[in-house]
């Protein structure tokens, strides 16, 4: 007997979770909330610029059907995991160039002195790394107005002083370009982070405050 009080029980505890979340999901398909919905248009880069919400009750009753507390914290919370793998996507970007640019500055210095060494009609005299914890002293012939770089991926190519300054000109500038605009993004999307968390606790404690205006009424 009461091993079937139990089951009785249990199934009719069961029974509104599932209604709750049938019901969830219909809401989720037949709601008019999207993206642009919970956005505020975007910055010149293209990223999305989070909606504050001021007043949720009336923000909730601006689609329809009416979106619940559950729906709204759902889009927000999608929105928040967008933009924090977005943040660690533009963290590892201005670490790159971060880590690029002095590597760049370091070549177009190299060969300026070359290039210097050349009008000097002079030569210079280099130590380089023969093997492991092995140096050994080179003579680089600076009149011959040749250089060789890198360009990653086992590729390297000739170019005379001048392409090569100008070429490792250009990259500076464009590393520097990319670190400027990655920190100005990294810190507009710290903002959106910011304003999603907020969005999110603002409707649960609207949500705690509805339900306890219902209880009080009932």
């Amino acid at each position: 007997m009461e091993s079937t009080t139990t089951t009785e029980t249990s199934e009719a505890d069961k029974e509104p979770i599932s209604h709750d979340i049938r019901s969830l999901k219909k809401e989720a398909e037949n709601t008019s909330l999207k993206l642009e919905s919970i956005t505020d248009g975007s910055n010149d880069r293209g990223i999305p610029k989070v909606k504050f919400l001021d007043d949720i009750g009336a923000f909730a009753d601006t689609f329809e059907p009416t979106a619940s507390s559950e729906i709204l914290i759902g889009a927000f919370t999608d929105l928040f995991s967008k933009f924090k793998s977005y943040e660690t996507s533009l963290n590892h970007k201005r670490d790159l160039f971060k880590a690029k640019i002095p590597e760049i500055e370091k070549s177009l210095a190299l060969v300026n002195y070359l290039k210097k060494k050349e009008s000097d009609e002079e030569n210079i005299v280099t130590r380089y790394n023969l093997a492991d914890m092995v140096y050994t002293k080179a003579e680089v012939d600076c009149s011959s107005g040749i250089v060789n770089l890198w360009l990653g991926a086992n590729v390297m190519l000739e170019y005379t002083y001048n392409e090569a300054i100008e070429l490792l000109s250009s990259k500076l500038k464009t590393a520097r370009n990319e670190l400027e605009q990655s920190t100005k993004d990294l810190a507009f999307t710290r903002d959106q982070i910011i304003t999603s968390e907020v969005n999110i606790s603002r409707i649960y404690n609207w949500d705690v405050r509805q339900k306890r205006l219902a209880s009080n009424k009932d």
